[in-house]
């Protein structure tokens, strides 16, 4: 299998990263992380939205607290504010001291729900799941890997059919958060990056009612009074939230209709029954 050559892992069900990611890093992370219950967590596929949202939660959480021309997000990366459990908090120490860090504490991950620490599951932590239609990820990843190989998008988008494709198979990350979303929906939100672009205003009130962060009538009001331009999302969150170009359904550019009826098929198989589609 050649997901082996791109240095994934078969790991607890899934192909991991590994050079990136070492399996170590995940096992110091679900056997030491300590959830609190007022921690928040985005979690994600990679190139489904993570860096949109990851400032969208930074700023609703912490507008209070900064103006437009002092939040951290004009200086640091929204992945520097929102770290990533198994990239950075536990790949350099397997059990780092988070205490200091001030309530309410954001971490990120790409790891799927079946992954993440048994204290993230018996905690009232929130989770925000961003995803993203798969053939727009595929074409995003290639876009991403092409300065680092040569595969075509061809190459890419069978990985995704078989499943081995980084954090994969995608069918499996999704589901594994959706069905969370149903049975504990205080828990887990489960967000699509074509609704956040469509209407960011209506999803970002969502997202900060789940997060117990909701918008005042002052605030509300300000957005009535622009009719829903869309001003008040822009007003309260940094130009710099809107610097991804990521196109909704690009990919019919990019793969055959019979290349997309396949995938198609494969994912109305693994998610039937589930309730979850993506049109």
């Amino acid at each position: 299998s050649n997901a082996y050559a791109l240095g994934l892992t078969q790991f607890q069900g899934f192909w991991i990263p590994s050079p990136r990611v070492p399996t170590s890093s995940i096992i110091s992370f679900q056997k030491y992380f300590q959830a609190l219950d007022d921690d928040i967590i985005v979690a994600s596929k990679p190139k489904a939205g993570t860096t949109w949202l990851k400032a969208l939660v930074f700023t609703i959480v912490n507008r209070h607290s900064y103006t437009l021309s002092n939040t951290p997000l004009n200086s640091a990366n929204p992945h520097q504010l929102i770290p990533f459990f198994e990239f950075k908090l536990y790949r350099k120490n397997p059990n780092p001291d988070l205490s200091k860090i001030p309530s309410p504490r954001l971490f990120s991950t790409h790891l799927p729900y079946q992954m993440l620490a048994d204290s993230i599951k018996r905690s009232n932590c929130r989770i925000i799941y961003i995803i993203r239609n798969p053939f727009d990820i595929v074409v995003s990843l290639w876009h991403f890997f092409r300065f680092l190989d040569d595969s075509s998008v061809e190459d890419c988008f069978e990985m995704f059919c078989r499943g081995e494709e980084g954090y994969g198979p995608f069918w499996d990350h999704v589901l594994g958060y959706w069905n969370m979303s149903l049975e504990k929906p205080s828990k887990v939100l489960f967000l699509r990056y074509e609704e956040l672009k469509e209407d960011p205003v209506a999803q970002t009130k969502r997202l900060a009612e789940f997060l117990g962060f909701p918008f005042s009538m002052a605030e509300k009001k300000t957005d009535l009074e622009v009719n829903k331009t869309g001003k008040m999302a822009k007003a309260i969150l940094p130009n710099n939230l809107f610097f991804r170009s990521g196109k909704v359904v690009d990919y019919v550019n990019y793969l055959t209709p019979a290349a997309v009826k396949r995938f198609n098929n494969i994912l109305e198989e693994k998610l039937s029954g589930s309730g979850l589609i993506f049109k």
